[in-house]
């Protein structure tokens, strides 16, 4: 008579159980990219399906075929150093850092080893991240996406709209002082080309953007520039309300704030830049070297006009011709046919725009 043993029934068990689970630990783990951000998830949702979209172009799903570790700093800089160690102790394949140079500089520090590609507005070169931009050297690669080349047509764009106001006040984050000081420079210098008096204030916290705002009114400016900065993005409405309630014509650099009820924003596309991150970042998980990756410069410029806010200021805007169209004639025609709350202008370059209405 055949029959097993107990000890022979429990080794073809553990054998059975055993077999799928040494099959498992055979199949190799995903990479892992770190992906290291100076704001918040709520903020920067847009951009992240955006460096998603870039990464699908590369090969690379979320889940599938990779795995992605966020490390958020919620607008506290300082956060920024612990965040990027953390990544790195979690020995991450690459490192992404789209839109914000602290948090690009905190992962430099902290990872001199792993590949990192970035997103910034600042000269990668005069930053110290990359030897030039055709040939990065190092581990750092990524795109640059013009914020301070922008900063004079903000100041023409607002000037035109407000031509009357000879005094130019300046918000910027001394806390973020790459952004801030060379934004300060690079508008110091248009308001000189323009004639205009400009002031320069500093805010970190909502009671420096308070203290800000009274100095606005205090100094009598007309119109108010706000630089790029995570803190400004994750405090967009509080700015809007009171640009609203002081009557302050404002321009920003992205068009959340416009949408949020700012007057303008004029500024690269980070979103553009963004997706472009995502694809180096699948570059570079399928075996390239950041040194052998150009910087590119994401060239997406987008001009979005608040039209209640406008109205509710009593302005108007001038003929300046866009793609053919005088922008004049675009808004009466757009707004007698249906009254879009945002007219949005696309550009590929600064000088070649193309526009449409968001309603």
């Amino acid at each position: 008579m055949n029959y097993l043993c107990r000890r022979d029934v429990i080794t073809l068990l553990g054998g059975a159980a055993v077999w799928p689970l040494g099959a498992r630990a055979q199949q190799p783990a995903l990479p892992v990219i770190g992906f290291l951000s100076a704001g918040s998830p709520k903020d920067f949702a847009p951009n992240v399906a955006a460096f998603n979209r870039g990464l699908a172009e590369a090969g690379y799903v979320d889940g599938k075929n990779v795995t992605i570790e966020y490390r958020w700093a919620d607008e506290q800089y300082d956060r920024l150093p612990a965040l990027a160690a953390d990544l790195v102790r979690r020995q991450v394949s690459v490192i992404a850092a789209p839109g914000n140079t602290p948090a690009v500089l905190a992962a430099k520090a902290a990872a001199p080893a792993i590949p990192i590609v970035f997103a910034i507005g600042v000269d990668p070169v005069t930053a110290g991240l990359v030897t030039s931009l055709a040939r990065p050297g190092g581990n750092l690669t990524g795109v640059n996406f013009l914020t301070n080349l922008l900063v004079q047509k903000q100041f023409e764009l607002l000037h035109e709209v407000v031509p009357n106001a000879t005094v130019f006040a300046l918000l910027v984050n001394p806390t973020n002082p790459n952004i801030a000081e060379s934004t300060a420079r690079d508008a110091q210098e248009a308001a000189r080309s323009l004639g205009l008096q400009l002031h320069v204030l500093n805010a970190s916290t909502e009671r420096d953007i308070d203290t800000a705002f009274a100095s606005v009114v205090q100094l009598r400016a007309g119109a108010l520039v706000v630089a790029a900065d995570a803190f400004f993005a994750s405090r967009r409405d509080y700015l809007a309300a009171l640009t609203a309630r002081n009557a302050i014509p404002a321009i920003y650099r992205s068009y959340e704030f416009a949408a949020a009820g700012g007057l303008m924003a004029y500024g690269a596309s980070l979103a553009d830049a963004t997706r472009l991150v995502g694809v180096y970042t699948g570059r570079i998980l399928r075996g390239e070297k950041p040194a052998d990756l150009p910087v590119q410069q994401s060239t997406k410029v987008e001009l979005v006009i608040n039209l209640r806010t406008a109205k509710m200021l009593g302005l108007t805007f001038p003929d300046v011709p866009i793609s053919g169209i005088r922008l004049s004639d675009w808004l009466h025609r757009k707004a007698r046919d249906g009254r879009p709350l945002i007219c949005w202008c696309r550009a590929t370059t600064p000088r070649h725009v193309t526009v449409f209405a968001k309603q």
